[in-house]
């Protein structure tokens, strides 16, 4: 298993990142790997249509420095900032003989952890994938899986500027509101600690040994 922590870095960068890692984890030739990643901000299309609903033309939501990027993954339209921790799984499933349903419980048992340490209770929402604090999400999940190997993943509002998500309804869900760790707390985190905390919690619920 390697963690690569990629810091603050561009939608599309991590992008080719991660489906350079799926070929090679496809073939055998690269390991499981989790990518750490803030993003510059960015909203996401995902591969349910119906799904996707912006609240402004694309032009404006540009025009403000937000990016447009249509992908893969499963759900509909979510939001990426600084201060939100997005993590990324490249793992053959086979290799820790668990299917779709178990990883997708894994990524949010690791949300939940994370949230628990900075003293955040939340919750899932029986179909409703994500993770939530009463009608409030918090989290989002959104994979994609090609021959056993998963790419996409969680994204955690830790401290991210929330009114990027007035532009879109949250994975196409009307009258969703989204909170985050620091609206919750009133506290002010340090990501970088963030990031190391959730790559060793990474370790622990997707190693081999789990």
């Amino acid at each position: 298993m390697v963690i690569r922590d990629c810091g603050l870095a561009g939608y599309g960068e991590v992008l080719s990142i991660q489906q350079e890692l799926l070929a090679a984890r496809q073939e055998d030739s690269a390991p499981n790997t989790i990518l750490v990643v803030e993003h510059h901000p960015v909203i996401t299309l995902g591969a349910r249509k119906s799904e996707n609903k912006l609240r402004a033309e694309e032009t404006t939501l540009q025009a403000k420095g937000i990016e447009i990027v249509t992908i893969g993954r499963g759900g509909g339209t979510t939001a990426h900032n600084p201060g939100q921790l997005v993590i990324y799984p490249i793992i053959k499933l086979k290799s820790l003989k668990i299917d779709v349903t178990e990883f997708v419980r894994r990524i949010e048992q690791l949300g939940l952890e994370l949230l628990a340490q900075l003293d955040v209770t939340a919750d899932r929402k029986k179909g409703l994938p994500g993770l939530w604090v009463g009608d409030d999400k918090i989290a989002s999940v959104g994979v994609q899986i090609k021959k056993w190997v998963t790419m996409h993943g969680i994204a955690i509002n830790i401290q991210n500027d929330l009114s990027i998500f007035d532009w879109i309804v949250p994975c196409g869900l009307d009258g969703v509101t989204m909170t985050s760790a620091a609206r919750l707390t009133g506290k002010h985190y340090d990501m970088n600690t963030i990031h190391q905390t959730a790559a060793q919690l990474c370790l622990r619920l997707f190693s081999e040994e789990h």
